[in-house]
């Protein structure tokens, strides 16, 4: 037979605190003649007991012993507890052989008077077996209990409980209703902190001007076991302690130099504040071992000190009511009652108590025999829910309660059946007649359904119940679960007996960054959707750490959020991140600073004192300051009368507050050096008067010392004193600026490994329960060890495994898992890759570049603590082959480790990486440049019509009917004369071979001459709007000859929206008289117009075209694109350095962008096609933006041509597929363009 559920044992008592226990159920050890899972070896130690450790034998002599089992410990031998490690797993390594013992220390000792084991697997050519040893010593403690009446305990804290700056209360207490109050204490002021049990949570909460919630911690509390709490208060922080789970909270101000006078336990009680006490409910349960600064308190109401008062029924033991729960873990868990018949009272009642995560689940079945039904008690989202069906049709159905399986509050919920003779029949159309009802058959709770009635078989329509249910009724008698387990009384598959294994996944909470948790029976989910992070913990940063980042990102100016310390626990903050520079710039966006501040004399104050607020909290401005390259903020102050720093030997009359925290005093001002008491001409010498440092000091005018101040350790700006500003006729405003951080000191930090034995080494990773790692690297190798972290037995490493895969490896102690992330392209091309990986207690997740991210489950009960202790080394130093390449911007936990510096000390590693345009270099847009930099890279747009940090901001103009801009080229015969100086990019554009135009424009007017072109020998070139509302090109290349007309056949480019035209010409066929040749005097240009004109040059011109040019144009001109020339860009940003003369006003605007302000500027896109128009010109003509660079294209096509082509040759039309985009290796560079003998090309 099974042995138990109970085993007397001799005990001996070592001075090792030793106990062994010896079995007499056969030779050698305890073997149960019946080898299955319900047996069980349970151990009395005659008092509770702190039990450290056990070990364990097979049975001498044999083959029987245990492979794993699990460990239970209760102080009544009834509502068992199971020990966890790690509070995840709940089964403990055996023996592999009969006469080796294994040793297991537990993690957190265990205080229980008995003992049980339960056997999970053996060995199997053998049976169950095992010899037994615990380890451990006597606990002795202080109990007492509250029956939740009146009963409580009040101390006085008298000058002989030693109170001091730092209070520290402990206490265990075991709960047998879910909510109360434990404990008050009570200070001046009517003001007290209180725990309080509610729904099973603990609550801190204080009892000020208002009630506050300060913090909730534990679940499950009410499980009638003993659980640890300690209350630590060090001046406004307190540190509250739940079992292994302590959280740091701030207190509210008013109690930085609060005492407390009185603490209250139980029935709560109030003779300080002379309030009276608001309605709360008592605390029902024990205490034990409660300590007040080291002070038994439960010792001193014990010994009835006078300290103490004693109200109601308290006694000094524990007593607990014996209460059985079983527990349903699956599908096949299920628990079978006998039914009964119909009492006297004409009905049946059946009553139980259950608790569950599930929303969903089958409770309670059974049939209805004599009416040839079925009952169904089951959990529908979260409410219980009764139906009774016969023949499929549904003949009952009732709802009742809310929210029965709250995941915020989990609570014990009592449900009563009772089914009461007669019952109504509901269906859908009318009642019918009542019937009796009778439950004759078994009752089955949880499972599936487990009986058919007629001849068809019950579809099971319901979800699993798993849960605990317990205190079972059937007609008001209690039923003995103990039987159940003995086989004495009804039958059961797959339970727990005699306790509740429910576990509570979100407490505490594995969310991070204040992500809801939720959970089912079996797993837990984090609603990351309003926390900024992403992950299945919410660990990892939704932002980017800094501008820089976003910059390479592709993204311009604008407001990001970022995230300074990625996973770390500083919040994310809104900063405006200023792409146009060198350098990103971070602006700090606060409320108080950046506006000027005039201050007058006023009766009584001889200081002002101001104080800056910044929107971004303390450890926000720190990190930001820490991690940029330069910091800097303004600092002025205009003065009449009113001194400054008192320079230079007196005291300084105003000063500053600035770094961490109230910051320091500063007695430097904008633009000098810290301690330097000067202004910033002191320390360029030309203060306007030199016997001073500030111009503010010399008191005779009225003057300004201004300046930035670039010292991070001194910033943020604080607080400014101003001193000097009491005497009649001072006059004073001061201005302190926003705060400014240019750069990303950790986004470049890179290290080049130059052979697969190179390493560099850092202090062991610390990432026990979540870990992330992210990197970027570039290679030419196959293969290589990014980095690794060993262990005694875990480790964790990331490889690059193939040319085309990269592996995130590691064990915790459930043995090693991987997550590959496979590219379709080599990753060994040098160009940068990003690797993020990150692992929790839920899952590892591994993402390269932007590909779909892989991910791997851990094990539901396995380790999930990382426990390493090795250094961390980048590249590896075991025999691992080694990385070859540059890894940069390394973070782990959202820390960045400094690449550069560890390399500047280690062989074989060099600091910084060059080569970033590979990868970057598609970022530069519009024929922008990119350029190489130590430390990144830039966008050169001196090439390109657009400018901004991508070369991808449009640069448009407004034009009046009277403006025009000219760009100026050279005389043939100066080139001529000079062409051994000249650059190559002059020559180019003045001996076309081809040409590369493109301009946008928005106009209403018409009709209008957009663009003129004349040369030196009378030929022209016009392009207009004509009164159709068409592009019209006109062109006379022989004065011999008539003016040719092209037309479009689009319509209404007049309309006030936005066209693009852009043309590309290469020169299919060149004769020895071609125009194309170099330094053909008959090919330069004389003078090219758009907009505007009046000019002498233009007297023959033929009238209608004269007409026009007198109108003018009025609209918008954007991105005027020539080869490698940009006049309008020339012109708009170095109007006083290029070779452009503006007339009339010109006015830079975004009226060449699609999205600008104009009610009819829908982005249309339109191509003219059309013509075939002649001299070996192929024109592509996209009207969407400018049509003035069209006519541009064509005059530059048409000037370069020589004349005896054109009288002699016929013209053919080139097709637009025969037009093939070509480089133009030569590129002018205007601004070397000489100003002698010019000529024109205006807009």
């Amino acid at each position: 037979d099974t042995i138990g559920p109970s085993l007397k044992c001799n005990k001996v008592l070592s001075i090792f605190c030793f106990y062994h226990f010896c079995v007499s159920a056969g030779a050698g050890g305890w073997s149960p003649i019946i080898s299955d899972r319900y047996q069980w070896l349970e151990v009395d130690l005659g008092e509770r007991t702190k039990i450290t450790a056990v070990a364990t034998q097979g049975r001498y002599g044999s083959s029987d012993w245990l492979m794993s089992y699990l460990l239970m410990f209760s102080d009544t031998g009834h509502n068992w507890r199971q020990y966890r490690q790690e509070d995840s797993i709940g089964s403990f390594p055996g023996n592999s052989n009969a006469d080796s013992v294994v040793h297991y220390k537990l993690q957190q000792p265990a205080i229980a008077r008995f003992i049980r084991l339960i056997p999970l697997d053996w060995n199997p050519n053998g049976r169950i077996g095992l010899r037994l040893e615990t380890y451990g010593c006597p606990y002795t403690s202080d109990v007492v209990s509250f029956d939740g009446g009146s009963s409580g305990l009040l101390y006085w804290l008298t000058s002989g409980l030693k109170r001091t700056s730092r209070d520290v209360v402990t206490l265990k207490f075991k709960a047998l209703r879910n909510s109360g109050t434990l404990l008050q204490a009570e200070g001046q002021e009517g003001l007290s902190l209180s725990l309080e049990l509610e729904r099973g949570k603990l609550l801190l909460l204080t009892s000020s001007t208002e009630p506050q919630r300060l913090v909730s911690l534990g679940s499950l509390l009410d499980d009638q076991h003993w659980h640890h709490v300690a209350v630590e208060r060090r001046g406004s922080h307190l540190n509250l302690t739940v079992d292994k789970h302590t959280e740091r909270v701030q207190i509210p101000a008013e109690f930085s130099h609060w005492s407390i006078e009185q603490l209250s336990l139980g029935a709560v009680q109030s003779e300080v504040s002379q309030k009276p006490v608001t309605s709360k409910k008592n605390f029902n349960g024990c205490l034990e071992n409660l300590l007040y600064n080291g002070h038994n308190l439960i010792e001193l109401a014990k010994n009835k000190k006078q300290q103490v008062t004693i109200s109601g029924n308290v006694t000094f033991s524990c007593a607990e009511p014996v209460s059985v729960a079983v527990t349903f873990t699956g599908p096949e868990s299920f628990l079978q009652l006998p039914g009964t018949t119909m009492s006297s009272s004409g009905g049946v009642s059946i009553g139980f108590q259950f608790r569950t995560w599930n929303k969903k689940g089958l409770l309670l079945s059974f049939e209805l025999p004599q009416q040839g039904g079925v009952a169904w008690l089951y959990l529908s989202e979260a409410r219980l829910q009764l139906q009774i069906h016969k023949s499929g049709r549904a003949l009952l159905e009732l709802s009742a309660g809310q929210s029965k399986a709250n995941p915020k509050h989990l609570q014990i919920h009592r449900s009563t059946v009772k089914l009461l003779e007669p019952i109504t029949r509901i269906d859908s159309s009318q009642a019918s007649p009542s019937f009796p009802v009778t439950v004759e058959s078994h009752l089955f709770f949880g499972g599936k359904t487990q009986f058919s009635y007629g001849s068809q078989k019950c579809r099971n329509l319901f979800s699993v119940f798993q849960g605990c249910m317990r205190l079972f009724t059937v007609d008001n008698q209690n039923l003995d679960l103990i039987k159940v387990q003995e086989k004495q009384l009804g039958n059961y598959s797959n339970l727990q007996i005699d306790i509740c294994g429910i576990i509570d996944r979100c407490s505490p909470s594995p969310c991070e960054h204040g992500g809801p948790c939720s959970q089912s029976w079996t797993v837990f989910h984090c609603n990351c959707s309003d926390s900024g992070y992403s992950g299945a913990t919410c660990h990892s940063s939704v932002y980017e750490q800094s501008c820089e980042a976003y910059k390479h990102n592709g993204n311009t100016s604008g407001h990001f959020y970022i995230d300074v310390d990625g996973s770390g626990p500083i919040k994310p903050q809104l900063v405006y991140c200023n792409m146009t520079g060198d350098t990103t710039t971070l602006t700090d966006p606060f409320t108080t600073i950046n506006s000027q501040h005039l201050l007058r004399p006023f009766t009584g104050v001889n200081q002002y004192s101001i104080h800056f607020d910044y929107s971004s909290e303390e450890e926000q401005l720190l990190a930001v300051i820490k991690q940029s390259e330069h910091c800097e903020q303004e600092l002025s102050y205009h003065c009449k009368m009113s001194r400054l720093l008192n320079t230079p030997e007196g005291s300084p009359l105003s000063w500053w507050f600035g770094g961490p925290g109230a910051g320091r005093v500063q007695t430097y001002w904008g633009g000098a050096q810290p301690g330097s008491q000067q202004c910033a001409c002191g320390l360029q010498g030309d203060c306007v008067d030199l016997q001073h440092y500030c111009n503010c000091d010399a008191d005779r005018m009225e003057t300004e010392d201004s300046g930035l101040l670039t010292h991070k350790e001194s910033l943020p700006v604080r607080s400014l004193v101003l001193g000097d500003i009491q005497r009649p006729g001072s006059e004073a405003v001061y201005r302190v600026g926003p705060l400014q951080c240019h750069g990303d000191r950790n986004f470049w930090n890179a290290a080049f490994f130059d052979k697969e034995t190179s390493y560099l080494h850092f202090p062991t990773f610390h990432g026990e329960l979540s870990a992330d790692i992210s990197f970027l690297f570039k290679t030419m190798a196959s293969s290589g060890v990014f980095l690794e972290n060993l262990g005694i037995k875990d480790f964790i490493r990331i490889e690059l495994s193939s040319s085309t895969q990269v592996v995130f490896s590691f064990d915790v102690g459930n043995g090693p898992l991987e997550v590959r992330v496979e590219s379709s392209f080599p990753l060994n091309d040098n160009r940068w890759h990003r690797v993020r990986a990150e692992r929790n207690v839920k899952e590892a997740s591994l993402r390269l570049d932007e590909l779909p991210v892989a991910t791997q489950e851990a094990p539901a009960d396995g380790h999930f603590h990382l426990q390493l202790n090795s250094q961390l080394f980048i590249g590896t130093a075991s025999r691992q082959k080694g990385f070859r390449g540059c890894i940069r911007s390394l973070q782990l936990n959202g820390v960045t480790l400094d690449l550069e510096e560890r390399a500047k000390i280690t062989p074989g590693v060099q600091p910084g990486c060059p080569g970033h345009c590979s990868s970057y270099g598609s970022l530069c847009q519009n024929h922008g440049r990119c350029v190489e930099r130590a430390n990144g890279f830039h966008c050169d747009c001196n090439l390109s019509a657009y400018t901004g940090v991508f070369c991808q901001t449009e640069v448009s103009a407004s034009f009046k009917s009277g403006t025009s801009v000219s760009y100026t080229f050279k005389e043939p015969y100066e080139m001529s004369r000079n062409s051994s100086a000249l650059p190559s990019s002059i020559y180019s554009d003045m001996t076309l071979r081809g040409e590369n135009v493109s301009l946008s424009f928005r106009m209403n007017q018409s009709p209008a001459l957009l663009l003129y072109v004349s040369s030196y020998y009378r030929e022209y070139l016009a392009v207009l709007i004509n009164k159709h509302d068409k592009l019209e090109v006109r062109y006379k290349l022989d004065s011999s000859r008539d003016t040719e007309v092209l037309r479009s056949k689009v319509r209404n480019l007049a309309n006030g929206q936005l066209h693009t035209v852009s043309i590309r010409r290469l020169t299919d066929s060149v004769s020895a008289n071609s125009c194309a040749l170099p330094l053909d005097p008959h090919c330069s240009l004389h003078i090219l117009y758009l907009a505007h004109f009046l000019s002498p040059e233009s007297d023959d011109l033929d009238a209608d075209l004269s007409r026009l040019a007198s109108l003018g144009f009025t609209g918008c001109l954007s991105v005027v694109h020539f080869n490698t020339i940009s006049p309008l860009k020339e012109a708009l940003l170095r109007p006083n350095s290029s070779p452009v003369i503006i007339t009339g006003p010109l006015a830079q605007s975004n009226c060449g962008s699609a999205a600008s302000a104009n009610s009819y500027s829908a982005e249309n896109t339109h191509h003219l096609s059309g013509e075939k128009w002649r001299r070996h010109l192929t024109c592509v003509i996209a009207v969407v933006i400018f049509v003035i660079v069209t006519a541009l294209a064509i005059t530059a096509r048409f000037l370069y041509r020589r004349k005896d082509t054109y009288r002699n040759k016929e013209v053919k039309g080139v097709n637009q597929e025969d037009s093939q985009d070509f480089p133009f290796n030569n590129q002018a560079d205007s601004q070397n363009l000489s100003t002698e003998n010019p000529k024109e090309y205006f807009i």
